[in-house]
């Protein structure tokens, strides 16, 4: 038995009462502290909700969206340019997460944003910055999306962006590459741009953006595969097709393209509760003949301000996370000790049960005879309700002392229910979709940018998991196959990978509370060597961190600066391994009592979550109370 895979004997407490118990009082503290903040962050309403911070794509491409669309304002225009100035780097560049390397196409949309804004190109920022853009290879070497934005307004050729015929629109769900072999995320965006592909329009730019042209020309992608050279050469007979469409087949496919986005947009006026889908289906609207001021549109627009956090320095969220946060914060509130049935917990349970999504939406494609019951992230996001939301939500209502407890019984058996319908055919989970799974979809040239499936994953599998063990059924099939997936899919070094977190720190986080309350014993050898992982990948200083360029380069996996969510997360992890009293679980208790704010929080600058592995980054900016409030609770109970 080697080293890694062998049971660590760790110190115990035990031998050093007096410093275990000083630990324990500061936790205590801190966690008082900690959970008074929790509660003053609570709306009315009964919900919470934290900024979701990403980077200035959002915001260069919001001034963007509104310069096509003819509504760019003056005051908007300089609060955004402010914001966006803020966030550069002293090299001139923009980067997708806090520290990041510095990003091509971000950097490209922000300077166009801030040209925009009326910032002269003589200017010493404007200056660093196109330096940097003509070093990283110029705008010929900018990915797709940041093509599409300068063939929009002329300073791009559309003959130099991957075809995205509309009429995909009618392949059957059988046939790959479908609409439906997209992840949700990525199929409201694409049926958007394929009709703006399929119109091509151009407005011109009151300037020129030679300054920005790269040392070699433009060139198609070079493919790594058999597969991906098939697509470049498809590519080339379907951008004929782009140029000399069947008329009658163009307009119809446009049609159903048209009717399909109205059939999505949200009560809020959104499309997905995320920015993408959302401006493409507005820019593609517009083109297709929707005036400004047509309800669908208006909505549109006005819905994206409750997006807008518009202060001295205005920015846009990519997205919000009010079900998510509520849901989570009820969960830590009761591992402080919180009451049940508390004043804050039966407004924040009331407002998710008023939340629960009883309507069908583009899951039904697979699961046709299964009855709805799941949750959103966000405010409005009925068509997509996900799997992780919805386990997190039971797991939080079943803590809940309600006075009404049939109406909360019934919210759960209906999600529930859900969620064993949404099971993938190899016994995990994925985030919003049942086996969407088609590799070759990451193959089409046109898509370089950001994940476009949703296979099942550990973190998500392990939330179904912990869920159902919580529930009482670890017995259950359902269980144990979701168990067997998550054994089976153990990194080789002791780890899990994270999805939706940062990355191994946040997978092992969420997968050994799951394997423990669906009945794995502690002493199981994959528990253990995700126990020694984390030992291993203790910082000096107490805590756990782990830089986003862990999903690009194993030297960083595992690796960063400590940070409050991740070193909660491997806390979570200690806790439900037996390793309460281990001198591992103990530093990091120390370091978050030792590195609490003065007003009960923590700061964490870093992203920490993930949005599409490898390209877009979150700060979730309410992880950094939610998850400490979680693993101090757990550990002082």
């Amino acid at each position: 038995m080697d080293a890694l895979s062998r049971p660590r004997e760790q110190p115990r407490l035990a031998d050093e009462p007096s410093e275990a118990q000083a630990v324990r009082d500061s936790a205590s503290e801190a966690l008082a502290r900690a959970v008074e903040r929790l509660l003053a962050l609570q709306e009315p309403e009964g919900w919470w909700k934290g900024e979701l911070e990403t980077n200035v794509t959002m915001d260069a491409e919001d001034m963007l969206l509104r310069e096509f669309l003819g509504i760019r304002e003056p005051g908007p225009t300089m609060r955004c340019a402010a914001w966006i100035r803020a966030q550069q780097r002293d090299d001139g560049t923009w980067g997708n997460f806090y520290g990041a390397p510095a990003d091509l196409s971000t950097t490209i949309e922000a300077y166009v944003a801030l040209r925009l804004a009326g910032d002269q190109p003589e200017e010493a920022h404007m200056l660093a910055a196109a330096e940097q853009i003509r070093a990283l290879g110029g705008l010929q070497r900018a990915r797709v999306f940041t093509h599409i934005w300068l063939a929009l307004f002329g300073a791009w050729s559309w003959s130099q962006v991957p075809a995205l015929p509309v009429e995909m629109i009618f392949l059957p769900r059988w046939c790959p590459l479908g609409v439906y072999d997209f992840a949700c995320w990525a199929r409201q965006t694409v049926v958007a741009l394929s009709v703006v592909l399929a119109l091509r329009p151009v407005k011109a730019l009151p300037f020129t953006l030679e300054e920005l042209n790269g040392p070699e020309p433009w060139r198609q992608p070079t493919p790594h595969s058999l597969l991906g050279r098939l697509m470049i050469a498809g590519d080339q007979v379907l951008q004929v097709y782009q140029r000399l469409p069947l008329g009658p087949l163009r307009r119809l496919a446009l049609a159903r393209a048209e009717r399909w986005i109205l059939d999505r947009q949200e009560r809020d006026g959104g499309w997905g509760g995320i920015q993408p889908p959302w401006v493409y289906s507005l820019i593609a609207l517009r083109l297709l003949g929707y005036e400004i001021d047509h309800p669908v549109i208006a909505r549109g627009l006005e819905g994206m301000q409750s997006f807008t956090i518009d202060e001295q320095l205005r920015r846009v969220e990519a997205c919000q996370s009010p079900v998510w946060d509520t849901c989570l914060s009820l969960i830590a509130l009761h591992d402080a000790g919180v009451p049940g049935n508390s004043d804050a917990v039966l407004r924040g349970a009331d407002w998710l049960l008023e939340q629960q999504i009883l309507e069908r939406g583009d899951w039904a494609v697979r699961r046709p005879a299964l009855e709805p019951g799941g949750w959103a992230f966000e405010f409005a996001n009925a068509n997509y309700p996900d799997i992780d939301d919805t386990a997190e939500v039971v797991i939080a209502l079943r803590t809940v002392n309600h006075p009404e407890p049939e109406r909360v019984r019934a919210a759960i058996d209906r999600g529930v229910r859900w969620l064993e319908g949404m099971r993938s055919s190899d016994g995990g989970w994925g985030a919003f979709d049942v086996d969407n799974c088609r590799t070759v979809i990451r193959e089409i040239p046109f898509l370089d940018f950001g994940e476009v499936i949703d296979p099942p994953s550990a973190d998500v599998t392990a939330h179904i998991v912990e869920m159902l063990g919580l529930l009482g059924r670890g017995a259950d099939e359902l269980t144990r196959g979701g168990v067997r997936w998550l054994l089976e899919n153990q990194e080789a070094d002791g780890s899990w990978f994270g999805r939706w977190g940062v990355n191994h720190v946040y997978g092992t986080g969420a997968v050994l509370p799951a394997l423990v309350s669906a009945g794995v014993p502690t002493t199981h050898m994959a528990i253990r060597r995700a126990v020694g992982w984390l030992e291993d990948h203790q910082n000096a200083d107490g805590g756990w961190g782990e830089d986003c360029r862990s999903y690009d380069d194993p030297a960083w996996v595992g690796r960063g600066e400590s940070t409050p969510s991740q070193t909660a997360w491997a806390l979570l992890a200690l806790e439900a391994a037996g390793e309460r009293d281990g001198q591992a679980a103990l530093r990091g208790i120390r370091w978050l009592a030792a590195n609490q704010l003065d007003d009960g929080g923590w700061d964490e600058p870093y992203h920490t979550g993930t949005g599409f592995p490898s390209d877009f980054y979150i700060k979730y900016h309410l992880y950094r109370l939610i998850f400490p409030v979680m693993a101090m609770g757990r550990f002082l109970r």
